[in-house]
């Protein structure tokens, strides 16, 4: 059976028809109330800010530009002379920046969690599953599914010496050979959050859910399996009760449809928020990469670990199709609006803490 249905109503404020400001009043089913929907009206406080993305860019640089900033990340002197790629880009800084005072801002009020010991039982339990360990480099992360996180499993597999190359051409297997941090006593737990270098990272929430969309439903039966043919029986409507289900036809408004049914903290790992992930409030990450830059700030993280210079991020395979800025723009304009209404709040988390705009599919813009 899939999880009965938490739903947040959202509306957009009076003013000009292409504004950006969304106002969200979140209205939750009696008795599933929980400590993520306690939270969101006060997070949202900073959404008009998040939203304006473009906006607080040229604010930071502003604000940062009396300031002394460190050498880019990746930044340094190659044996040639020349600086290496990221050394002139100053927005990568900022952007780090903008997620270092969001996140320090947002996990400072009381009711957001500061610690693993004050989650719940099943928020502890997914977030440790989530963070691997490497005690040899010293050094915790946290993956997040269609966030590149099989080329890390790779990389962590190299560093390990359990595989030879990061391009051996086999299939992943995302357990053996990996340590997760929930194998570990609590104080080895707590030692290693507190003395190891802690990363993640993100991708465009909208983005990230597509491709997960687009994997699993289109080419994974077992998800097919799994999922896909209980979305189907519930949400097809004009579908004839004696015809056969496969799973493999879900259109992302029933997948849409699914996700606002299902409690955030109880969904698919490939479509469960960031937030609920890896805990950026609880957990005090050291650096939090973007998939938008994933070269650069893989080959950071690389430097920052001190890993052996042989040992580096793979390089994207070339079957790979990737969610181009066109192809969410015409899934989200495809989708009914109402549905996209409610549907960021479940997400709005991921929007706010890293920095993300949120879509823009005003009429005016879908048009083009």
């Amino acid at each position: 059976m899939l999880p009965r249905r938490q739903d947040f109503g959202v509306k957009k404020s009076g003013g000009p028809r292409n504004s950006s400001v969304i106002n969200f009043r979140t209205t939750v089913i009696a008795g599933s109330v929980r400590r993520s929907s306690a939270v969101l009206p006060s997070v949202l406080t900073f959404l008009v800010i998040v939203a304006s993305g473009g906006l607080l860019l040229m604010i930071e640089k502003g604000m940062l530009s009396s300031m002394e900033t460190p050498t880019p990340r990746g930044a340094g002197k190659r044996q040639d002379g020349r600086l290496s790629p990221g050394a002139e880009d100053v927005d990568s800084q900022i952007l780090q920046e903008i997620r270092n005072r969001t996140i320090r801002s947002m996990c400072s009020q009381k009711n957001m969690p500061h610690s693993i010991m004050s989650l719940t039982p099943l928020q502890r339990k997914t977030l440790l599953q989530h963070i691997l360990v490497n005690d040899q480099y010293h050094f915790l992360y946290c993956y997040v599914p269609k966030v590149a996180c099989s080329n890390w499993k790779r990389v962590l597999k190299v560093l390990n010496g359990d595989l030879e190359s990061v391009d051996v051409s086999i299939k992943m297997d995302h357990r053996s050979d990996l340590q997760f941090l929930s194998s570990f006593k609590p104080e080895q737990i707590q030692y290693r959050l507190k003395h190891y270098f802690k990363f993640m990272f993100v991708r465009e929430p909208m983005e990230r859910l597509l491709s997960a969309y687009r994997n699993k439903f289109g080419e994974i039966e077992s998800y097919q399996k799994k999922y896909g043919m209980e979305i189907v029986k519930r949400y097809r409507k004009t579908r004839a009760k004696d015809a056969p289900v496969k799973g493999d036809d879900v259109t992302f408004a029933e997948f849409v449809r699914y996700l606002l049914d299902t409690d955030a903290e109880r969904m698919d790992e490939h479509w469960m928020p960031v937030y609920n992930l890896c805990q950026p409030c609880a957990v005090s990450y050291d650096f939090i990469g973007s998939y938008e830059h994933l070269e650069r700030d893989s080959e950071f993280v690389l430097q920052r670990i001190g890993a052996p210079p042989h040992v580096r991020f793979p390089v994207r395979q070339t079957w790979y199709k990737p969610v181009t800025t066109e192809t969410l723009h015409y899934y989200l304009c495809m989708l009914p609006q109402k549905l996209l209404r409610e549907l960021l709040p479940k997400y709005i988390l991921d929007f706010s803490l890293f920095a993300y705009h949120l879509p823009n599919t005003t009429t005016e813009h879908c048009r083009h």
